[in-house]
């Protein structure tokens, strides 16, 4: 498959260690904890951002997969890049890796605030706290890495840096919480409900006499009533949801028709269909069909 490579981020090893762009096999050890790093970073924003959707979209692994295929002057700097399939007017993706660049965007965002003695970015999941703390160990006490994003101001990892993340990670802490389960256990006097997640791990939720009718209805109807719950939460140093402390808007979505999550996603099936139609086939479609879609089916007159 043809396509192109895009440097995402340029990492430079700052130190004696690293004169001569020598990137010795331990601090390859670094490259691999940024990859997971950030990989882990950009699956946890997608769920974020589609909380109701299970499995990743087919080929995300490859869409945030950063790789080094050279070293660069300048003590050892490391461009790592993500490979782009050609545009193709049958894919389903944007022609830019935007999961990845928003990840390494946001991992960049932490370690300026961290420079800067501020709060971590509000939207950084705390859960990933323990992977970012291991970003860095084998790095001496004169030494650093360098973080270069576009056209950002350069950020660093440091001794001190990584002592910052060592005590965050180390006490509990409070984050936003999106979470949908099931309903086995309510309490209608104390106003609390269980929640089981898909993870098979429960958490306490308080609702309100508003909100007390649908908490009724997704115990009555478990087997097919789904709860989603999104606000804040405390955590323990693992990354574990402890308790849910405010709950900001609570629904109830119910079905009879029982899920199978060995099911395909669609855009796996479109995107299959898609690819056996020519080549040729595809070159007949009007370049005005997305501004004129209405014209082509119903016969309006165009924009």
């Amino acid at each position: 498959m043809s396509g192109k490579w895009r440097e995402v981020v340029r990492l430079t090893f700052k130190g004696e260690r690293f004169r001569d762009h020598a990137l010795d096999l331990q601090a390859l050890s670094e490259l691999s904890q940024f990859q997971r790093m950030v990989a882990k970073t950009a699956k946890t924003l997608w769920r974020a951002a589609n909380p109701k959707r299970e499995r990743l979209p087919s080929h995300f692994e490859e869409r945030v997969r950063l790789c080094l295929r050279r070293i660069d002057d300048g003590s050892a700097a490391a461009p790592l890049e993500v490979f782009i399939e050609e545009e193709d007017q049958t894919a389903l993706w944007e022609p830019e890796p935007i999961e990845i660049n928003d990840a390494v965007r946001l991992t960049h965002e932490v370690f300026e605030a961290l420079e800067s003695d501020l709060p971590l970015p509000e939207r950084f999941p705390r859960a990933l706290l323990p992977d970012y703390a291991k970003w860095g160990q084998s790095l001496g006490e004169n030494e650093a890495v360098e973080m270069q994003v576009s056209e950002k101001k350069p950020v660093y990892l440091t001794l001190a840096h990584r002592q910052k993340l060592e005590k965050l990670v180390e006490t509990p802490h409070e984050d936003r919480v999106e979470i949908s389960g099931e309903v086995f256990e309510a309490d209608v006097k104390k106003g609390k409900f269980q929640l089981w997640s898909i993870e098979d791990t429960a958490v306490t939720v308080g609702f309100t006499p508003e909100q007390e009718d649908q908490v009724t209805t997704a115990l009555k109807e478990h087997k097919t009533a789904r709860m989603f719950v999104k606000g804040s939460g405390e955590y323990s140093s693992q990354g574990e949801l402890l308790r849910v402390l405010q709950v900001d808007e609570l629904s109830l979505t119910t079905s009879e028709i029982h899920y199978d999550k060995s099911t395909r996603p669609i855009e796996d099936v479109l995107e299959e269909l898609a690819k056996e139609i020519p080549r040729e086939e595809w070159d007949k479609l009007p370049n005005d069909l997305c501004d004129n879609l209405d014209y082509y089916l119903y016969g309006v007159p165009k924009q």
